[in-house]
């Protein structure tokens, strides 16, 4: 039986570096093998929206090598690297067909992260993390400090952000309790926030390419190139935060105080910094800015601003439902295998929501309004209620 292979990634867009890593993945498990991605949707980790719609992006990975992308939603991944994982995982592990998770990392060695993923589980660790957060210490410093002070130099790897997500995914396998085997391959190219244009440029480098009007299509894979510009040429792409931003300030400057409460992510007092930041910010970047201190990153607020704005609640414990964003002729052969061992309902027509009950058809809801205010973020603004009349892009 081959393997079917899973990756959780954003495709911010597609690139040379992701292309790379299918292609691995292929040599390492046999080239019968089958990928499925899980993609963020409109919006991605760094609390941003992704540069191009969700569809889009999936048509460019499966012209990359994926064969099947199913939609990771906004609440997870526009998370922390911790629910980002636990969503990913659990949608994988609900599709009943993928055989092994796969990832990036900068080490490309499983057992180092399974120490840290360890580490990461245990309360010694908790005790040290509350140690070091007490001292003022931003969460990545405190995360970093906690797990040196127990586990020493094999700490090193969670300095890498694919490395952490790495650690953050096997700790969601445990969690779980899948049987999914993890395998890493051992990232090449540019750092993921890397401003260079080598070989193998990094997402950021080529969206700040993309943005800033200097030539991009060198830096990404033929597919990618095409799906981008036929996007840009339809208005819907580059998406840009400053597109939305008056939007998102009007939302800001209507909230109270308490309002922010939940979505400060338990850091004692940063509502209250960011309630301030607002009252006297007169942009987005200059309110992120106003409220930037040694221990709240720039991510931390970033994310803190789009959940504000989007008005998101908690991930559920259980994700409702897997969205199927795009697939290839082998991708339609794992969705007929998912009909039978899938976990959770699969969407393949977007109208099939409303026949799985009020928990899922809230939770879509909820998503399509996101969907609703990413159209304020694209150079031409879009209309509503996209998510109920998009189908999966099939190639």
């Amino acid at each position: 039986m081959a393997a079917v292979a899973g990756v959780i990634a954003e495709y911010n867009p597609f690139h040379l570096g992701h292309a790379y890593q299918l292609s691995a993945i292929r040599e390492m498990l046999g080239e019968d093998t089958a990928i499925v991605a899980v993609m963020s949707g409109n919006f991605v980790q760094r609390g941003e929206c992704a540069i191009m719609e969700k569809h889009a992006r999936a048509e460019a990975a499966v012209l990359g090598g994926a064969d099947l992308v199913l939609e990771l939603p906004t609440v997870y991944s526009a998370a922390t690297a911790e629910i980002f994982a636990r969503g990913g995982v659990e949608a994988l592990a609900a599709t009943g067909v993928v055989t092994h998770l796969c990832f990036g990392s900068e080490s490309g060695e499983i057992e180092p992260l399974r120490a840290a993923a360890d580490c990461l589980a245990s309360e010694d660790y908790r005790a040290a993390l509350r140690r070091f957060l007490e001292g003022g210490m931003s969460f990545a410093s405190a995360r970093q400090a906690a797990a040196e002070s127990l586990i020493g130099e094999a700490a090193q790897c969670l300095s890498g952000a694919n490395n952490n997500l790495g650690v953050e995914y096997l700790r969601a396998m445990k969690r779980i309790g899948t049987s999914m085997e993890p395998i890493t391959v051992r990232r090449i190219g540019d750092g993921h926030d890397s401003e260079a244009a080598g070989e193998y440029p990094s997402a950021s480098a080529i969206r700040r390419a993309i943005l800033g009007g200097d030539a991009w299509q060198h830096m990404v894979p033929e597919g990618t190139a095409a799906v981008l510009e036929r996007e840009m040429e339809m208005g819907r792409a580059p998406s840009a935060m400053t597109c939305a931003g008056r939007s998102i300030l009007y939302r800001l400057r209507c909230m109270q105080e308490e309002d922010f409460l939940p979505y400060d992510g338990g850091e004692e007092g940063l509502y209250h910094r960011f309630y301030k930041a607002v009252r006297q910010g007169n942009n987005l970047e200059e309110i992120l800015n106003l409220a930037k201190t040694k221990r709240y990153t720039h991510a931390r607020l970033r994310r803190m601003a789009l959940h504000a704005w989007l008005g998101l609640e908690r991930a559920p414990e259980r994700m409702p439902y897997l969205r199927v964003l795009a697939a290839n002729k082998r991708g339609c052969g794992l969705l007929k295998e998912m009909k039978v061992c899938a976990a959770l309902p699969v969407i393949t027509k977007s109208a099939g929501v409303r026949k799985m009950g009020e928990e899922a058809d809230r939770f879509f809801a909820a998503e399509a309004r996101n969907t609703d205010l990413y159209a304020l973020c694209c150079p031409a603004i879009g209309g509503v209620d996209s998510d109920y009349t998009t189908d999966p892009v099939i190639l």
